[in-house]
Parts: C-alpha cells; structure tokens; sequence
C-alpha cells in the first residue's frame, strides 16, 4: 500500500496510480483507505476531480518513501544472492574421500577453473547417495561397493581397507599374514552401518563365507584411530586415512590373508541431471590417476 501512495504523489491522480499498479480505480481507493484506518490519518484529500495529499500525508510520504526505497533495494539483494548461490556446485562426499581426497581435487579445480565455488557435505556413503537421489547435491562420491539404485555412476579408482592395531597389540609386528578367519573372530573396532567402509568389510567377510563381529562402532575414521592407538582393539580403515599414524609408529598394519579390501570408488548423480559444466570439470579431475601409495601392501 505504501508504493500505491508514492505512485499517488508521483502520478498525479488515484486513476493514473491504479493503473500503473494494475488494479482498477476503486480497488486502488479501498486500500489507501485501508491504510488511513491502520494509522488514524487521513493522507488523501477526495474531491470529485480527482485526490490529493494532506500535510500529514505529505509528510507520510517522505517516510514511504523510504521504505519503498529500502524495499526495492532488498528485492534486489535477494535476487542477487540466489542468483550467487545458483553458481555454486553443490556436491557431497564420504568421510574418506572428502578428507584425504577431494582437497586435492579442488585444488586441481580451481588451477582450471578458477573462481568456480564448490561447496562440500559430507556423511557415509548412503546418506551421499540420498543427498543425489534428492537433488540436494549435483554430484556424489562414495565408497560403497555396491551401487545405490536409481542413479548413474562413474568408478573413479578406490583403495582398500587395512586392519590396524596398537604397536603393543599381540597382532603387530607379523611376519605372517593373519588369516582372515582369525580376523573374523576378533570383535573388531569398525564404522557404523551406512559407512562404505562397513559395506567393504562386511562385503570381503561374506565372500570369505565369514561375518563381522562388531566391538564398537563409531561414525567418524578419527574416533576409530583414537580407540586404536588408545589400545581398544583392532580397527578397520581405509589405507589413505592412517598413512601418517604409521608413519609415526602410533599404529602397526596387519597383513590379512584369504580376503580381498580392495575396494572401488565411484561418482554417483541423479538419472535425469548428468554432471555439466564445473561437475563436469570435477568428475574428470576425481577421475584421474591417483600417485602410488607409500604403504606396504598386505596379502589379499
């Protein structure tokens, strides 16, 4: 009702406002007059040719005016900042690709594309894949051996799960591989269900006619660490995300035999929305080969 006023004052005439406003002359004087009610002033003088303002609505109109003002430069900024959060990519990840991997992939983007924004979310594999199915996120990357149904899928390498334990634990330092039948019966320190990691253990125990004894579940790679190095028992991770705990001789690998951890990563996004653009750029940079690791292998 405010700008109907201004365009009063600016139009010359009630009739020439409403039709500035699209509304029809009577529709138009109701809602000024709606507003005179609101605030217990008269702002409009009716005569039979034509309206005009009184002094208090001449001076109500500095006021509307303002607020029109502010009001417009408002409708601006949101449009602006939806047109912002448009250009940003939206994509999400699993704890282990989006901590030891997808830095690197940024930084690869940003060498081609510089100035594109990404921005990040991060959960275990099936929450990922819920995001893509929602359309929350454009593209997804996840650990899961298994693919999530309903959506496309590219593979983009992998690594392997490794079996760690304390230094001190009777498991380290072997020279043997230890059987995964022995593994199996360990209540093990491992992620929660959901987790690619979970999945690819689980996966390798069925094929080897085993199943997983859980001793603690925990959803985070660096909760598991520190119950490892703690001394709580052996956990199971991904080769990339204890790199530096070995190193440093905070944790001791454990060769496994008579089981395979390897296990593939893949990019994952919805049947109808295939990757454009910056997810484009994206995916091919996830998709490269990845330096060769530093961390001895153990005997599948």
């Amino acid at each position: 009702m405010l700008d109907l006023l201004v365009s009063v004052a600016e139009a010359g005439s009630l009739g020439r406002a409403a039709a500035l406003h699209r509304i029809s002359q009577p529709a138009a004087s109701q809602r000024l007059a709606r507003l005179e009610r609101q605030l217990d002033l008269q702002l409009l003088t009716r005569t039979p040719t034509g309206s005009r303002l009184t002094p208090d609505g001449e001076v109500f109109l500095g006021w509307a005016r303002r607020v029109v003002d502010q009001a417009e430069q408002l409708v601006i900024a949101v449009e602006a900042l939806k047109s912002r959060a448009a250009d940003v990519l939206e994509v999400a990840a699993s704890l282990t690709i989006a901590d030891f991997l997808f830095p690197r992939w940024l930084g690869a983007l940003h060498q081609v594309r510089p100035g594109e924004r990404v921005s990040l979310r991060v959960g275990n594999s099936a929450a990922v894949a819920d995001l893509v199915r929602d359309g929350q996120v454009v593209l997804g990357f996840t650990e899961a051996p298994q693919l999530p149904p309903g959506l496309r899928s590219r593979a983009i390498g992998g690594d392997r799960l490794v079996v760690v334990v304390h230094p001190d634990h009777p498991w380290a330092g072997r020279r043997r591989p230890l059987p995964v039948t022995t593994l199996a019966a360990e209540a093990l320190l491992v992620r929660e269900p959901g987790s690619g990691t979970r999945a690819a253990l689980e996966e390798a125990l069925t094929a080897a006619g085993l199943r997983l004894l859980p001793a603690l579940e925990l959803g985070s790679t660096a909760a598991l660490k520190s119950a490892a190095i703690s001394g709580e028992g052996p956990a199971v991770l991904s080769e990339l995300s204890v790199v530096g705990e070995l190193a440093d001789d905070r944790l001791s690998m454990v060769p496994i035999a008579g089981a395979d951890l390897r296990r593939p990563f893949h990019a994952i996004w919805h049947l109808d929305r295939p990757p454009t653009g910056t997810a484009a750029g994206l995916l091919a940079i996830a998709g490269r080969p990845r330096p060769p690791r530093r961390v001895s292998a153990s005997t599948p």
